[in-house]
């Protein structure tokens, strides 16, 4: 993973590449039926025919799926599935943020969300959703070629949980307030004596700091993390919530600049900014945490339905799709993906699932370190 990180990630590309473009991967019967056996040990269930699952879902005829994804590639995407699979009727809903998802996963535990198929899983709540997924071996079915998802999607522990993106983190700042050659080129830099006083803004949801806590390899790891986020508390910056407001106001040159924010976001925001002033610059070890983790939930009435629905999502014409109506949320391991190229040849400090459902307590202990700051009301 080490190497991967520091090269971008160019051989893992070109290995799902391989695979996405060629059958030669494909499993012998005696492979599968040996895979089968071996899942079923472990309580999961293992398909050994993509025609198999096709036809189950066929039976099924319908799919009803919760989405974080944006809105705006819902239409797209249904429409894409249905060309592979016109008999199967696909609704598509969507859920964002942590209260939603705390009140989601009561519900599943009380066995009232049986009207859903397809999942988001949230990182807030991540291990609680384990005990309710359908125990697909979604890794093993896309590891023998009965699946197409890239393998490196798909969480290796518990084996049914897909990640269909990837969010970098970055910095943003208005080019009129500071020149683009005072911008911070490490993270450090933002310690420096020159940026004390309100010199720029920090989220108090800090994804990035969850980022941060998860590469020791990198340099940095939870100690690093924990007295990073000390040390910015005493350059006293302008605390503030939530990703559009912010840049909103850098673009107006309310602030100069933000200390770390969702790429996605602020590439929006840029290109929306007539002015030009927005600017956005990628700092290494580049943050990057999964996003749009989706599962099979264990209540779906359409279980086969929905597995080829999180197949197509992870297929490079789903990425595609993510790409250009989310967009820049779609996976580094999706080869032709904008964040599989931008990540090319830099160092990426990956958030994954070996250390994302540590990210809400990590997230925690950096407020904590940031001695519980208050949202800025904005006058």
């Amino acid at each position: 993973m080490t190497l991967a990180r520091r090269h971008g990630f160019k051989w893992t590309l070109l290995v799902t590449y391989l695979l996405f473009a060629t059958d030669a991967f494909a499993a012998s019967p005696a492979a599968l039926a040996k895979a089968k056996i071996q899942a079923a040990a472990k309580g999961f269930i293992f398909e050994t025919s993509h025609d198999e699952i096709v036809a189950k879902a066929k039976k099924e005829g319908q799919i009803h799926v919760l989405s974080s994804l944006n809105t705006n590639v819902y239409p797209h995407m249904i429409a894409t599935f249905k060309k592979k699979y016109p008999f199967i009727d696909v609704k598509m809903d969507e859920i964002t943020g942590s209260d939603s998802a705390q009140r989601f996963i009561a519900e599943i535990k009380a066995g009232l969300a049986t009207q859903f198929d397809v999942v988001r899983v949230s990182s807030d709540f991540y291990p609680e959703y384990i005990p309710h997924v359908k125990k697909f071996d979604i890794l093993g079915m896309a590891e023998h070629g009965v699946l197409g998802i890239p393998p490196k999607m798909i969480d290796p522990k518990n084996r049914t949980i897909v990640a269909l993106g990837n969010g970098l983190l970055a910095v943003a700042y208005n080019k009129n307030l500071i020149a683009e050659n005072k911008v911070p080129n490490r993270w450090e830099d933002f310690l420096r004596p020159e940026f004390k006083g309100r010199k720029f803004l920090v989220d108090i949801r800090p994804h990035m700091y969850g980022a941060f806590a998860s590469c020791p390899e990198q340099g940095l790891g939870l100690e690093w993390m924990l007295n990073y986020a000390k040390k910015i508390r005493e350059q006293e910056p302008i605390w503030l919530r939530g990703n559009t407001r912010a840049l909103t106001a850098i673009a107006a040159g309310e602030y100069a600049m933000h200390s770390g924010t969702h790429y996605h976001a602020a590439i929006r925001a840029k290109h929306k900014d007539r002015t030009g002033a927005l600017q956005v610059k990628l700092v290494e070890p580049i943050p990057m945490n999964l996003i749009a983790t989706e599962t099979v939930l264990g209540l779906s009435s359409h279980p086969y339905a929905a597995l080829l629905f999180l197949e197509h999502e992870a297929s490079p014409e789903g990425q595609k799709l993510i790409d250009e109506h989310e967009p820049l949320k779609a996976s580094i391991h999706s080869p032709a993906s904008t964040l599989a190229k931008e990540t090319q040849g830099k160092q990426v400090c990956v958030n994954g699932f070996d250390t994302f459902q540590q990210s809400a307590a990590w997230m925690g202990d950096a407020v904590k370190a940031f001695g519980f700051p208050n949202a800025e009301r904005r006058r």
